[in-house]
């Protein structure tokens, strides 16, 4: 293995160690898969101490370039984010085809999608979901929580809240597998024809709940994502919040340059 973090660039040895670490991951010299030299082995290669070691380590975690597992070490990840184009995954065509938007857009990027549902069933709308539901706080909602895999990793964990007046007229709704195309199709096809989507994101620190659901390293990014899904009528018939491993995804928006 290469040692060419240099002593002259005036950064700290710990961020020459882990940029130099980094290199060696995109040029393909330590592959997927393979495991990141250890705190012990980092610090003969490059003669520094157990602390400047660790915390090279520590820095290339937020990246997205290691995994790093309790008692086992680091590890390159495997495989490479999932494109998200907010053009093309809510395409009416995708939901006819019978695939919801995560399944159609994890197989275009050649992966195995895969979904676990956590629950589904009424709750109180919490006050953030309620207001964007334009429902009074507490009000009976239907929640549909799902975490979403791709090729056996957890990627994201996502609720779907939807107002109880027409959840309850779409039995479809409150099953595990609500069909071909998602719970998108099936308000469709009830007469709730969606006009537009919109999506607020934010990244943050997983919290420890978050980085034990999505398998994340200590101190990993997210994505923290909320949409709100719009009726031709002008009504939000489903916000769904969403934590997304931020390692896992590459966000692409199309933003029209016009008026």
């Amino acid at each position: 293995m290469g040692i060419t973090a240099s002593r002259d660039s005036g950064q700290p040895r710990y961020l020459q160690i882990a940029e130099d670490l980094a290199q060696q991951i995109r040029a393909g010299i330590l592959a997927p898969g393979q495991k990141v030299p250890s705190e012990s082995e980092l610090m003969t290669r490059y003669s520094v101490s157990q602390g400047t070691a660790r915390k090279a380590v520590a820095e290339l975690r937020p990246t997205g370039l290691i995994d790093t597992h309790h008692g086992k070490g680091s590890f390159v990840k495997s495989q490479p984010p999932v494109r998200r184009k907010s053009s093309d995954r809510f395409r009416r065509s995708h939901r006819r085809a019978g695939k919801a938007a995560y399944l159609a857009e994890t197989e275009q990027a050649g992966k195995t999608p895969g979904v676990t549902v956590l629950y589904v069933g009424p709750i109180e709308a919490p006050g953030d979901i309620a207001e964007r539901l334009d429902v009074p706080a507490g009000s009976k909602v239907l929640a549909r929580r799902r975490l979403y895999f791709s090729n056996g990793t957890p990627t994201e964990e996502a609720t779907s809240y939807l107002p109880w007046d027409i959840a309850e007229t779409i039995p479809e709704l409150s099953q595990e597998n609500p069909g071909g195309g998602g719970i998108y199709a099936r308000l469709e096809e009830n007469g709730h024809t969606l006009k537009e989507f919109t999506e607020t994101v934010r990244a943050r620190l997983a919290t420890k709940q978050e980085t034990g659901a999505l398998s994340l390293s200590p101190g990993a990014p997210v994505f923290h994502l909320t949409r709100n899904a719009e009726t031709e009528a002008g009504r939000i018939v489903e916000v769904c919040d969403t934590i997304m491993a931020a390692d896992q995804f590459v966000l692409d928006y199309r933003i029209p340059a016009g008026d």
